[in-house]
C-alpha cells in the first residue's frame, strides 16, 4: 500500500514539475521587487574583491533602477529603450560607446525580472529546483555572449537573490540582494526613475 502511495506522489511530482516558464511567470508576478544589494568582483589581477553596495527597485517586463550607494553614487535607470544615467538634474541616456554596458545592463533587466524569451534566445538554461528554492544555470549559445561569459548562476525564491556570472577572462562577479521586499510602495528615487 505504502509504495503505491510513495508512486503516486512521484509521478504528481514529474507531471508538476517547475519549469522556467513558471518560474518567469513567478518573478513576472510581483508589481515590484526591490531592496539591497552587495556586489564583490573577484579580478584575476587583485587579491581581494571590488564591492560595491546600493538599492535597486525592479517593475518587471518595465524597467530597473540601480542606484549605487557605496563606494561611490550612481543613479542607472534600465528600460527595453536602453541605458540611462541620472546626472543630478535629469535622466540622460548613455552614449553608443557603452554598448557593451547596455548589453550587460539588458541582460541584468531579464534576469532579475524573469525574461525567459531574452534569456533563451542568448542562452542555454538549465533549471533545478522547486518554486520556493531553485537554481538557473545559464550557459552561452550566441557568439556575443560566448566572448564575455562563461556561465552565469541565478539563485531565488519568490525572486532573485543571489546572481554570480564567471566572463570569459576569468574574471567574477557576485551579487547578493537582501531585504528584498515585494509589493510595496517605491521610494521616493525609485519612484520618480521609474515613473519618467
Amino acid at each position: 500500500m505504502w509504495c503505491w502511495v510513495i508512486l503516486m506522489l512521484l509521478c504528481c511530482g514529474w507531471t508538476q514539475a517547475f519549469g522556467l516558464a513558471e518560474l518567469s511567470r513567478q518573478l513576472q508576478s510581483p508589481g515590484n521587487v526591490q531592496g539591497a544589494f552587495v556586489q564583490q568582483r573577484y579580478l584575476k589581477s587583485l587579491t581581494k574583491p571590488l564591492t560595491t553596495e546600493g538599492k535597486f527597485a525592479l517593475v518587471p517586463k518595465k524597467a530597473l533602477f540601480w542606484h549605487l550607494q557605496k563606494p561611490f553614487v550612481q543613479q542607472l535607470r534600465v528600460r527595453p529603450d536602453g541605458v540611462w544615467q541620472f546626472n543630478g538634474g535629469s535622466w540622460q541616456k548613455t552614449t553608443s560607446h557603452a554598448a557593451g554596458q547596455q548589453r550587460q545592463m539588458q541582460l541584468f533587466l531579464d534576469l532579475l525580472g524573469g525574461n525567459a524569451q531574452g534569456l533563451q534566445n542568448q542562452f542555454e538554461t538549465k533549471l533545478s529546483g522547486t518554486a520556493q528554492q531553485w537554481h538557473l544555470v545559464l550557459l552561452p549559445k550566441t557568439a556575443l555572449m560566448k566572448q564575455i561569459f562563461s556561465r552565469i548562476d541565478i539563485q531565488g525564491d519568490q525572486a532573485v537573490r543571489m546572481v554570480s556570472i564567471l566572463e570569459k577572462q576569468g574574471d567574477k562577479t557576485v551579487m547578493r540582494f537582501v531585504q528584498v521586499r515585494l509589493n510595496v510602495p517605491l521610494s521616493g528615487d525609485a519612484a520618480r526613475a521609474l515613473a519618467a
